[in-house]
This record gives C-alpha cells, structure tokens and sequence, in this order.
C-alpha cells in the first residue's frame, strides 16, 4: 500500500524544487563570498555554510510535508490561525530588529522571521474556511467577512514592524484565494469596492504611514539617477549586472558588482548576479524551474476534487508566482525594492523553511488527488 502511495508523487516537483534549492545555494556562495570576507573575519564560507544548512533542514521538512496528509491541516486550521497572530505578537515583544524593521526572533545563534511562515498560516486558514463555507460561499456576511478580518489583523501586525513587502505579498495571495473561493459576481465586486475604498483612505496618509525609506523606495523604483549615490544605487547596480551578463554571462564567480557595488547581492538582488555571471542561460533556468512549479500548482488546483486541497495549491502556488514577481520587478525596476526574497534562490533560512515546507504540501496534494481518482477507476471497473 505505501509503496503504490510513493509511485502515485508529482517526482517532476520533487525535483525541480531540489535542483533550484542546490543551484540557489551555489549562487548564495558565489554572490556573498566578497562580502563575507569583508564582514566576517575573513571567512568566505560564511553565508555558504548557513545556506548550506538551511537547504539541508528545509529539505528534510519538505520530505515530512510531502508524506503528511494534507487534510491534518484543515484539523488544525483554527490553532494555526491563532499561532499565527501569536507569533506576530511575539515579535513585537522580544523581537529583533535588523534592517530597520522587528521583524525576526533570536533564537540562540539563529534568527527566524515569522512573517515567512505566516504567510503558509493564511493560506492554510482561508483554505480551509473557504471549503467549509462553500454550502453559503455566497452570503457575504458569513462567508467573506470572518477571513477579511482575519486577514486584515495579519497585514495590520505585519504592516507595522515594518515589513512591507510580506504585508503585500500577504495581501496579494489573500485576494487570489478569496477570487477562487467559488463566490458570486456580486461578492467580488464588493470586495473590490471595499478595496477601493480602503486605497482611496489610505493613499493620501502614506507619507505617515511609511518611513522615509520606504517612500524612497518608490521614487528610486522609477527614477534612480535622481540619487544614485543613495537610494537609487541598487537598483543602478543591478542595471549595470544585468547588462554586463549579457547572453552567456561573465562566467559563474566572476562578478564585479558583487566586490562591493551591489548592496544586498547575495539576497534580494541574487537574480542580478546571477544574469551577471550565467546570462540569461541562468536566469531562464531560474524562471522556467519557478514557472513550472507554479503552473503545475494551479493545474493541480483545477484538476482536484477536493475543495481544501484545491484551495490550498492554489495558495501555495499564487505565494510562490507573486514572491518571484515582485522579486524580480524590484531588480528590474518595475516594482520598489520591498526586501522580498527570491524563492528558493536568495540567501535566508526562513524563507527556504517555508517554502520547502509549504511546497512539500503541494506534492502530497498532488498525491492524495492521484490516489483518489486511482481508486474511483479500480471502483469502476469492478462495478
């Protein structure tokens, strides 16, 4: 019986994820030697050997997650809502600051950002609420309204760390889920009213509601050479990798803007360094390794006959795909620079954790929904 649960995995995600987790680690090594040397007494190793560890451990967790069965998740979707705010609460009261934002947990030698793994909450949560309400998806008030405020409170307590690119990404997965929940016509377009409404409040207090950094971000976002000596000067750099890498690239470990121009190389802007030494060779592999693992969770999604698996890939999925964009809009200049992280790429141990974790998920949805339809086929012959 396991051995044909085993034959019935998605081995085509097994892989992909593995293969770009291995490359995102030989990459992390690349990008961050210079300035590991520089910061780190001289150890090249330095941010190697902890990606290194993380991929590890992420790897393990991706195995437990992909044998898990899914559906232990719906079980638990009430406490893992509310560890999910706890841990945000947390945060604000013995967290640690790093890059202008309290956004980590100090945990011995190591730092967790919560944020990362509460993204893997929300989307649990409103999996499973949306599948228990579909009998009355369409009443407003007792459908919709309990996940709004829901995950209104998370973009709230993640907002005002301040981490702006999760509170968005947060946002962001939430308006997919709730747009894929089965709803009417009419709850979408109250829900986008409510969501004007909120932008027109809010828009006009932005500049008391971010940081002068953030604001920056902005400007520098679409007009850089305004002040390329400070606020623009990533996003000029990452410019200048990607032009020097060209088609075939420099050739891996020959980067120049990584000996000291491109500030955060070895995380947020790993992609510029990777067009930098591998050209567009690496940078399609990035891609396509993502675009793969994301469409194949969306026809998951539509091909699951289950309600909370279905909304889960969906999820899942949509966390991936809009982390890569606003990602890779940040190196382009199409987006602000919000510190989000590449997936599976980017040095960070949280990040790889939930990513592994939360992609581990997918595959086991995809074997639970193999083995479903299996079964009804032998059911149907016998008949």
């Amino acid at each position: 019986m396991l051995k044909k649960m085993f034959q019935l995995y998605d081995y085509s995600i097994v892989v992909t994820v593995l293969l770009l987790g291995l490359f995102g680690v030989v990459m992390v090594y690349s990008s961050s030697m210079v300035i590991a040397v520089s910061h780190y007494e001289y150890d090249a190793n330095f941010f190697f050997i902890k990606q290194r560890m993380w991929f590890i451990l992420s790897s393990m967790v991706f195995f437990i997650t992909m044998i898990l069965p899914y559906r232990i998740y719906f079980k638990l979707f009430k406490i893992i809502a509310m560890g999910s705010i706890g841990m945000l609460i947390l945060v604000y009261l013995v967290g640690h600051t790093a890059n202008n934002a309290q956004s980590w947990i100090a945990i011995g030698g190591f730092r967790l950002q919560p944020g990362e793994f509460v993204k893997i909450g929300v989307i649990i949560y409103l999996a499973a609420i949306f599948s228990k309400k579909q009998k009355y998806i369409d009443d407003f008030g007792t459908a919709v309204i309990p996940p709004l405020v829901f995950t209104i409170i998370i973009f709230t307590l993640v907002f005002f760390q301040p981490d702006l690119g999760t509170a968005v990404l947060i946002a962001m997965i939430a308006v997919i889920m709730t747009l894929s929940s089965g709803m009417n016509m009419k709850n979408v377009m109250k829900l986008l009213g409510l969501g004007a409404l909120a932008l027109v409040i809010l828009i006009p207090s932005a500049g008391k509601l971010l940081s002068d950094e953030q604001l920056s971000r902005f400007g520098a976002a679409y007009d850089p050479f305004a002040d390329p000596q400070d606020s623009g000067m990533q996003l000029i750099n990452s410019y200048i990798a990607i032009a020097e890498g060209g088609i075939t690239g420099l050739g891996l470990g020959n980067s120049v803007q990584k000996t000291g121009f491109l500030p955060e190389s070895h995380t947020d802007f790993i992609m510029a360094i990777i067009s930098e030494e591998l050209g567009i060779f690496g940078v399609g592999f990035v891609i396509l390794c993502l675009s793969y693992i994301v469409l194949k969770g969306f026809m998951l999604a539509r091909k699951c006959d289950d309600s909370f698996g279905s909304l889960l890939a969906i999820g899942i999925s949509a966390m991936i795909g809009v982390q890569a964009c606003v990602n890779l809009g940040a190196l382009t200049g199409l987006l602000p620079v919000t510190g989000v992280p590449l997936p599976f790429v980017s040095y960070g141990g949280s990040s790889m954790l939930a990513l592994m974790a939360s992609t581990g998920i997918l595959v086991n949805i995809s074997m639970f929904n193999n083995y479903r339809k299996q079964k009804l086929s032998l059911d149907e012959i016998a008949a």
